[in-house]
């Protein structure tokens, strides 16, 4: 990439792509932001050179943006709500021939195959932590509170479940309790998932999430913050296993600070 080449940002949801886009411009770079319609937030307008808003599934669009623009790096970043996967995606022809190349709608599947068609046009896709690896979190337990035996008990029978799961890419996440599965990561994401195992687990459940044994490490790791352990605190879990250099902590020292405010764990397994 030359000093004058832009580097594309395709934007969903969440804080990450505004982390991104102004570590990247404080490395002088330039990005072009890709935002879609109803899932990126609009303070990222502020923070690129150029923004484009497409609807989900317009992947012709994209293209044409990306390329009018002379880009030939680009970085995914941030979710999409899965739910519109079925509602509220939009796609033009381009988006079409995509879809018609998907044996299934996975989320890694899907992610990979953006990729491919990207890279195909001559659009080399950087890992989403290219400005900012700090996010990747560091290995050992994280808060003052270290696990106990029974916790750690249910870390590793929930820990080899999860790995599994995520063979068949289904989720990242698994709540346990007393070396029982109490929920699985599905279409609602992590939050919905923590507040359903949770409640059958009444408290000191355990929150496993890590990245999938196949996963292509650009895009798409799992990510947990301060609104991970709100939700938590909300069923009264007690601990929140992650994988150390393979996950993305938000405001990691807040986040820490509010986990030891209620005697949570976090631990980062290498």
């Amino acid at each position: 990439m030359t000093i004058s080449s832009p580097i594309g940002l395709i934007a969903g949801n969440g804080k990450f792509p505004l982390l991104i886009a102004k570590a990247a411009r404080e490395e002088g770079k330039r990005v072009v932001g890709i935002a879609h319609k109803g899932e990126t937030q609009p303070e990222l307008e502020g923070l690129v050179e150029k923004i484009y808003w497409i609807h989900l599934g317009e992947f012709g669009k994209l293209l044409e943006a990306l390329k009018k623009e002379g880009v030939c790096e680009a970085i995914l970043a941030g979710a999409i709500d899965k739910k519109k996967m079925y509602s509220k995606i939009r796609p033009d022809l381009k988006g079409l021939m995509i879809m018609a190349k998907l044996a299934h709608r996975m989320d890694d599947f899907v992610l990979r195959r953006v990729a491919l068609e990207l890279e195909k046009e001559g659009i080399l896709i950087r890992p989403s932590t290219f400005f900012i690896p700090s996010l990747l979190a560091p290995a050992g337990v994280l808060t003052r509170r270290h696990p106990s035996q029974e916790e750690e008990k249910d870390i590793a029978f929930g820990w080899s479940l999860a790995k599994e799961l995520g063979k068949l890419d289904i989720g990242q996440c698994l709540v346990v309790r007393n070396q029982a599965v109490l929920a699985v990561e599905a279409i609602e994401g992590t939050d919905e998932t923590i507040r359903r195992g949770g409640l059958l687990g009444k408290e000191k459940t355990v929150i496993i999430k890590v990245s999938k044994p196949n996963q292509d490490l650009r895009f798409d790791l799992p990510a947990v913050g301060e609104q991970t352990i709100r939700t938590m605190r909300e069923v009264k879990a007690g601990v929140l296993a992650i994988e150390a250099r393979k996950t993305l902590i938000f405001d990691r020292e807040a986040t820490v600070r509010l986990a030891d405010k209620y005697r949570m764990v976090i631990v980062s397994k290498p």
